[in-house]
């Protein structure tokens, strides 16, 4: 479902991040957009299940996006202002296996003794929901697939990123804009979606709910 688009003020809607992530948030910051962050409580490991072995990685990072950003929505049905949801999801595929966030330090150490000098699709889904005095008036979702190359760090490097906590809470136990960034040899694709959110493909999911950017930056970020 689609709008046309309106011409508006800048600023005149406001963009919802339904993400904790802040590197999510760093990203949109940068990029001239002050969110709103409202995190959606999406319990992934049970959407996950519930969608079933044989979905695909993009259908299941696609899916979750989608659930995330109308969990959110639920929270604005009373707001009398224009906005945009965001959902955002993101898993390393290896092998045709999902990575998410491994949570320990042992998953993590066992997840990068496969990745060391290997390499995986990092897939990013994102869902955006169009809103319009709390009624959902337009939607989108897809997905954004970025080959990622894995270096393979010393044993004794390994240990201090994994002591340091960072790769226990991202996907696929990596980050690129942080520590992890030492051991990513290259990329394939869009760097904004490695780190969480793909601007391109924002980008495209905004039009498509007749949303411009003009819109949403903020009048500081020029």
């Amino acid at each position: 479902m689609t709008v046309p688009h309106t011409e508006g003020a800048r600023g005149a809607v406001r963009l919802v991040l339904a993400s904790a992530s802040p590197a999510r948030l760093s990203v949109l910051r940068g990029a001239g957009v002050e969110p709103i962050v409202r995190v959606s409580g999406v319990d992934e490991d049970a959407l996950t299940a519930a969608l079933g072995p044989s979905a695909s990685p993009e259908t299941v990072v696609t899916e979750l996006a989608r659930a995330k950003a109308a969990a959110v929505s639920e929270t604005f049905t009373d707001t009398p202002s224009d906005l945009v949801i965001v959902g955002c999801d993101s898993m390393l595929s290896i092998g045709g296996e999902l990575h998410g966030k491994p949570h320990s330090v042992d998953v993590a150490r066992e997840r990068w003794q496969s990745m060391a000098g290997s390499s995986g699709v990092l897939l990013t889904g994102h869902s955006v929901l169009r809103l319009s005095d709390g009624v959902v008036v337009a939607q989108a979702a897809a997905h954004s697939s970025t080959v990622v190359h894995f270096a393979t760090p010393s044993s004794v490097d390994l240990e201090a990123y994994l002591a340091s906590g960072e790769p226990l809470s991202v996907a696929g136990a990596f980050t690129l804009d942080g520590l992890g960034g030492w051991f990513v040899d290259r990329i394939e694709g869009d760097p904004s979606s490695v780190i969480g959110i793909g601007l391109p493909l924002v980008r495209t999911l905004l039009n498509r709910v007749g949303t411009s950017l003009a819109e949403l930056w903020s009048p500081t970020s020029s």
